[in-house]
């Protein structure tokens, strides 16, 4: 099994879209998502081709997508993006047959230092629903440190919920991969 991580290209606009809309609402539920808040795939396909279409300096999000030898399984975005400083990560693994195998966690791994380097980031968040035990896992082995959890709405398809609040910052990622990454 191949992993690798890419930017998205505007032929991933169809799959993300019809990750959201397709999704069953137990599926959306059980990752903290309000099925009646689900956007309409016409919006999704507007929002991630302005994303697509900003400047990189002006992005306010960010996508990659995620592959397992050479086809597309799922994404890992930031959005809350201050450049020099800050983000929020989330990630997305679009078919049940590519979870619980371990792919996430590398494929996490992956994407991390590339977040770092294209924003200059000092600290990187992730704040999954606390019921779902699959992102939770996830950070934990990717290295992020847990830090509280707390109650809130996290984002416009979410309701309110308890949430793991994960932060990794530049320090650690710099004394997990080589230098040259961030030169």
């Amino acid at each position: 099994m191949q992993l690798s991580v890419r930017e998205m290209h505007a032929s991933d606009i169809p799959l993300i879209a019809d990750y959201w809309t397709s999704a069953p609402a137990e599926y959306l539920l059980g990752m903290g998502a309000d099925p009646a808040r689900m956007l309409p795939a016409h919006e999704w396909h507007e929002l991630l081709t302005n994303q697509l279409h900003t400047p990189i300096e002006q992005k306010q999000s960010w996508c990659l997508i995620w592959e397992i030898d050479g086809n597309p399984v799922g994404h890992c975005n930031i959005n809350q993006i201050t450049p020099g400083s800050v983000a929020e990560m989330h990630l997305h693994l679009w078919h049940p047959e590519t979870r619980h195998k371990g792919a996430g966690t590398a494929l996490v791994k992956m994407s991390i230092p590339l977040f770092f380097k294209t924003f200059s980031l000092q600290r990187l968040y992730c704040r999954p629903y606390a019921h779902n035990t699959a992102p939770n896992k996830t950070l934990a082995l990717a290295g992020f440190t847990l830090l509280q959890q707390v109650t809130t709405t996290p984002g416009y398809l979410n309701f309110e919920q308890p949430v793991n609040v994960w932060m990794i910052t530049r320090t650690e990622i710099q004394s997990e991969y080589s230098q040259e990454i961030f030169t």
